[in-house]
């Protein structure tokens, strides 16, 4: 399977192309809004999601049945930005389950400003 094109698609909200990657009976997690989908659910989340989106695949690890991502997702007035540490298991070179992480991306709060801890990474 080939990551970065999943992400590309994902990103261009390519419903036909999305659908392919996918097992009939596959299923998404979003852990961090509580949130399980079928297929067809999570492809209507994210291809009627608002705005035009962009990204970038900035990780991956892989192993003989998992695939870990964590991709830089935006929009392309960079209005939003976020982080997600994707989960995907496969099975015959198609996404089984996918288990995914979204963080909201912004600056320190301000308890640790105060401490004067730590630095920007980038």
């Amino acid at each position: 399977m080939n990551i970065k094109e999943f992400w590309k698609n994902v990103l261009e909200q390519n419903e036909k192309e999305m659908r392919s990657y996918f097992c009939p009976d596959a299923y998404v997690n979003w852990h961090c809004s509580n949130e399980h989908f079928t297929v067809d659910e999570y492809i209507k989340a994210n291809c009627e999601y608002p705005g035009n989106w962009d990204g970038e695949v900035e990780r991956i690890h892989e192993s003989e049945k998992i695939l870990i991502t964590v991709t830089h997702v935006y929009l392309k007035d960079k209005t939003m930005s976020f982080h997600v540490t994707s989960f995907i298991k496969l099975e015959e070179d198609k996404i089984k389950s996918l288990d995914e992480y979204w963080a909201d991306d912004g600056g320190a709060p301000l308890w640790r400003q105060e401490m004067q801890i730590g630095k920007p990474i980038r």
